[in-house]
């Protein structure tokens, strides 16, 4: 006889009678036996025993059942995983499936069931398997949490997510650097509904006087003595935005309003500083009594609190800490930060004066601010670890065990220690307070000695061979001169070996050895003599030898003789200088785009104007460089003139002439 066939309904029911067995005895005995017993496939039957274990979840939940049972449902799964009579990922279902559908009062004591169970999640059974289904749903539920109201359950969940995951695990690293944007502390920006100035002369009004020894000293009133007006309270609490944002530092106008605002409030908590007597009093003795401490994850930003918050040590703790962390950013080297994020002198200066001066405010901060202080410093210098560990890529902290390269015998067996180095005789390594170090020739010798340290010696200025631009392209462009009448075969630039060595200097020292350009340069001399031809204009000229004063003054008299004998056609003759395609880019701005096809530039070149930049000056300029590399010598204002009143651009063309005239 043929074995029995496997039977989805039958097998779902046998699992379900067997799993509520099991609940009700509380032991897994009753499922493993169904399990031995019911024919199939062993992935026939898992599979149908995590629909009996999700189905009978789904009929405790519709009946309302306590946790309790919840639970015991979700352990039996557990408990069937470790048997091997269910898929891994079955207990971490079950959980979704419960805390989505259970109040966030139920999910707490479920959540606590979790935490408990941070060791059997961790371990090579479930972890693989349960890894992701735990992250989506601590996900899932810090969504629908509060963080102002259910502050304590949000940083459960990010706990244990911290203890679930090893250190070196990306998924809950903020591996950008990115900031929270969306946490904006509102306050009140307008000045006329502000009840500051209101409340100073009201109490004046009132006048409410007390004599002496009506109130003991426990009631005293509490007003506090800063002078708090609008002015300060927005000041105070504009700066928020900087702690949430510091990338504004970097912008000149953001940073001195950073830095005005900053040095008033600093300046208040200099002016008026905190003793360890009245508040602090009261504080001390409610840690000796066991009070409890409320802490909020938003700040209060009522105007009638402002005095109380100046006068409470942890809230100014608190601004304190912000600052020191803002700094740490700004100076700090961060792998994703914009290289356009660069402190000047002027701030790091700054940054680095008031660093000290909130250190010192801290250990003036009652109660323990020198050990306060010192704490937090010794934090921030051990995030600097951290920093310097995400911009090396987060390598694992698990160091592997590396085998010997030579090692006799199994592997299993113990590597055999390495052989001790024998000292190096005494008469190699010299005698006396130097410790000459002879090679056994007097030149070798002197050449060893010159500088003991390698790495030092070859990072020595002397060892700084590459050459400037100047320095290297001054014969070529004085040989590109016509007037120095130099014959092509006599150029340095036909010389290989030359132009291998200009061509490695270029790539590190010049941009237009990365710039693209149209032109097709048969062999590499010619490619050299463009170069050199833009170099030129770029470059100083090379120095000249001193002349007398009578060379000069006749020099001059020629010079000003032929700039006055050109005509304006032969000025518009001439290639467009540097100036004059930067003061015509501006004035082209959006016309490029219709200018560019009469300057016959192809549409890819078009394409990739577009999408190198957004600011339609830099467009301009873009088409008008890509037209000079383009043309050549041919790239002159005569022939731009003609390309623009073809495009229809007369008033563009009527300008450059003028200018080209009144330039001439």
């Amino acid at each position: 006889m043929s074995p029995p066939l496997f039977s989805l309904p039958e097998a779902r029911l046998r699992f379900t009678s067997s799993t509520r067995e099991a609940l009700h005895n509380k032991t897994i005995k009753p499922l493993l036996n169904a399990f031995n017993q019911i024919p199939g496939s062993e992935n026939e039957k898992k599979c149908t025993l995590d629909q009996a274990f999700r189905v009978i979840v789904e009929e405790e939940i519709i009946n309302k059942a306590l946790c309790e049972n919840l639970l015991a449902i979700i352990s039996l799964a557990i408990n069937g995983v470790t048997e091997g009579i269910c898929t891994a990922s079955t207990p971490f279902v079950l959980l979704g499936d419960v805390l989505d559908c259970l109040p966030l009062d139920q999910c707490d004591k479920i959540f606590t069931f979790v935490e408990k169970n941070v060791a059997t999640w961790k371990s090579n059974t479930f972890y693989s398997a349960g890894k992701n289904y735990l992250l989506r749903m601590c996900n899932d539920l810090l969504r629908r949490l509060s963080k102002s109201q259910n502050t304590v359950f949000c940083g459960r969940i990010q706990l244990f997510l911290a203890r679930l995951f090893p250190l070196s695990e990306k998924s809950g690293l903020n591996l950008q650097s990115q900031f929270n944007l969306e946490n904006v502390t509102v306050f009140n920006t307008n000045e006329h509904e502000s009840t500051l100035g209101q409340k100073h002369s009201e109490e004046r009004d009132e006048g409410m006087e007390v004599e002496e020894g009506e109130m003991g000293d426990d009631e005293a009133p509490t007003s506090c003595s800063i002078p708090i007006d609008y002015n300060l309270y927005r000041k105070f609490w504009s700066l928020q935005d900087y702690f949430r944002n510091p990338v504004q530092c970097y912008e000149k106008v953001s940073w001195k309003t950073f830095l005005k605002y900053s040095e008033e409030v600093l300046a208040v908590f200099k002016s008026y500083k905190l003793d360890d007597t009245q508040a602090s009093r009261k504080k001390l003795e409610e840690l000796k009594t066991g009070g409890e401490h409320v802490y909020f994850a938003k700040f209060l930003t009522s105007e009638k609190l402002m005095d109380l918050q100046l006068s409470d040590s942890n809230f100014r703790r608190h601004i304190l800490l912000q600052y020191l962390i803002l700094f740490q950013y700004l100076k700090g080297q961060v792998k994703f930060k914009s290289s356009n994020y660069v402190l000047t002198d002027e701030q790091s200066l700054w940054i680095e004066d008031t660093t000290k001066a909130v250190y010192q405010l801290l250990s003036e901060n009652p109660p323990d601010g020198e050990r306060f202080s010192k704490m937090v410093e010794h934090i921030l210098n051990t995030e600097e670890n951290w920093n310097s560990w995400k911009n090396e890529g987060c390598p694992s902290f698990v160091k592997e065990r590396s085998q010997p390269e030579f090692q006799l015998g199994p592997p299993d067996s113990k590597p055999m220690r390495p052989a001790r180095k024998r000292p190096a005789p005494e008469d190699f390594l010299g005698k006396g307070p130097n410790k000459k170090i002879l090679m056994g020739n007097e030149e070798l010798t002197r050449l060893w000695n010159l500088c003991p340290d390698n790495m030092e010696a070859c990072k020595s200025e002397s060892r700084e061979y590459m050459p400037t631009l100047e320095e290297f392209f001054e014969e070529a462009i004085e040989q590109a001169d016509p007037e120095n009448m130099v014959e092509n075969k006599y150029k340095a630039v036909n010389n290989s070996n030359y132009g291998w060595r200009a061509l490695r200097l270029l790539a590190r020292r010049s941009p237009h050895f990365f710039q693209p350009t149209n032109q097709q340069f048969k062999s590499l001399p010619e490619y050299l003599e463009n170069m050199v031809i833009k170099l030129a204009k770029e470059l100083p000229p090379p120095s000249e030898e001193i002349k007398t004063g009578e060379d000069e003054d006749e020099e001059d008299n020629d010079a000003l003789l032929k700039e006055n004998n050109e005509s304006p056609e032969v000025q518009r003759d001439k290639a467009l200088t540097g100036d004059q395609m930067e003061i015509f880019a501006s004035r082209l701005g959006e016309h490029w785009r219709a200018l560019a096809p009469y300057l016959e530039m192809k549409d890819s070149d078009i394409r990739q104007i577009e999408v190198d930049s957004e600011d339609v000056r830099m467009r301009a300029k873009q088409l008008l460089v890509a037209w000079q590399d383009q043309e050549g010598a041919h790239a002159t204002a005569e022939n731009l003139i003609s390309a623009l009143s073809k495009a229809g651009l007369a008033d563009l063309a009527e300008s450059l002439s003028n200018d080209t005239e009144s330039s001439s």
